[in-house]
């Protein structure tokens, strides 16, 4: 037989047909109010979510996603998703990881592929529709609660309590994770348990997913440029690198580091009071290094 002849003959209904979807991460950062009126709103990093309109977990929050067609790339249907809820095009986007547990949709088999994406917010209109009746910017906030290490025959096996907190102006939902890290034979393995969430589905894994991948890809791509306008200035620059860190950066340590991704332009921050800080931009030519 050929293969000509074995595929016009062959029984695609011998294997279960899971349904597949697609479930994005987008990122940004904006001003945050904060509870005291004497200082300046602070930067914060965020996550788009959406509130379902449908069952199952009608009214509850997730992250955006949508249904992949027969004919349709995976990549082709997180952009029609995003296009649908955010009216913006070529939102740069990275598949993340695949979720098949049996049982993470209740309507039946579903398999995802999350995607994560960096934008500048200022540069998308959030709007709703389809199964989501509202879209809002929640700000994460992480909080170790438990933290244990031990070691084995093949490394070491680092099990962590997260709590995953999400807050937009009018709600709060409250998340918690367990995350295990093992080093097995030089490779790492990590595993991944919802204790609590208010999110739909598995979205709180993958979003806790998303966020170490974020943490460790800002240490040797340019990927933290995708939250900067065209022109900024290094102090900016240097907020954006200490909050998708999440730690204190030293000044002169930064700009050492980062000289060669950046290029200084002629041009000065406007209404930035009596000393304006020089605008600079991105290197396109930067060849990748450990930050």
């Amino acid at each position: 037989m050929t293969e000509e002849e074995f595929l016009k003959n062959y029984d695609s209904n011998q294997f279960f047909k899971p349904s597949v979807t697609v479930d994005s991460i987008l990122f940004t950062i904006r001003d945050v109010e904060t509870d005291n009126y004497r200082k300046l709103p602070e930067k914060k990093l965020q996550v788009l979510l959406v509130k379902r309109a449908e069952h199952p977990y009608m009214g509850k929050w997730s992250l955006p996603g949508t249904f992949v067609q027969k004919e349709e790339k995976f990549e082709e249907a997180v952009q029609r998703s995003l296009k649908a809820k955010t009216n913006m095009k070529d939102i740069y986007l990275e598949q993340l990881y695949s979720w098949g547990d049996p049982n993470r949709d209740p309507r039946t088999r579903v398999i995802s592929t999350s995607y994560m994406g960096l934008v500048d917010s200022e540069k998308i209109q959030i709007k709703s529709g389809g199964s989501a009746q509202d879209a809002d910017w929640f700000t994460i906030s992480l909080k170790s609660l438990k933290e244990k290490t031990s070691e084995n025959k093949h490394g070491y096996k680092k099990e962590e309590e997260i709590e995953i907190l999400l807050e937009s102006k009018s709600e709060k939902l409250k998340n918690k994770v367990k995350v295990v890290k093992e080093l097995v034979d030089g490779n790492q393995i990590i595993y991944t348990q919802i204790l609590k969430s208010d999110l739909a589905f598995d979205h709180a894994k993958m979003l806790i997913y998303a966020i170490e991948r974020l943490k460790n890809k800002v240490e040797y791509t340019t990927i933290a440029f995708n939250l900067m306008p065209e022109k900024f200035t290094l102090t900016k620059l240097q907020q954006v690198y200490e909050i998708l860190l999440d730690k204190p950066l030293l000044k002169a340590n930064f700009r050492r580091k980062i000289a060669d991704m950046v290029i200084e332009t002629e041009e000065y921050e406007e209404n930035a009071g009596h000393r304006p800080s020089k605008l600079y931009c991105f290197n396109k030519n930067w060849q990748p290094h450990i930050f």
